[in-house]
């Protein structure tokens, strides 16, 4: 897995459309569909373990969680940062006090 992160300091200062105060951090392009969404991990819940069947962006925007990936060391994340499964990657994730990640889903993701 690659976790890669999300958080403000890294996003590049908006200078266009008479903005202010605004910053933008891409995420990833894509040529092909892509399927995006939102998974609620509630307190005490988790996704078990599972291989991704595409490679699967995870960037948690709320909350605080974790990962595991085969070697089944748990890993801390939280709001601002992300990870990458590859395709057929084992991984499993959770939250003590719940989180809101937004997922990304596609044959071939190319961060940015």
């Amino acid at each position: 897995m690659q976790f890669i992160s999300y958080t403000q300091d890294l996003a590049k200062q908006i200078h266009q459309y008479q903005s202010n105060n605004a910053f933008y951090r891409n995420i990833m392009k894509t040529e092909e569909p892509v399927n995006i969404g939102f998974i609620y991990i509630e307190p005490d819940g988790v996704v078990g373990m599972h291989e991704a069947p595409v490679p699967q962006l995870f960037i948690v925007m709320h909350g605080e969680g974790w990962v595991r990936g085969e070697d089944d060391e748990k890993i801390t994340i939280k709001s601002g940062q992300g990870v990458l499964w590859h395709q057929g990657q084992a991984h499993e994730s959770g939250s003590t006090t719940g989180l809101t990640a937004l997922v990304i889903q596609a044959e071939h993701i190319h961060l940015t």
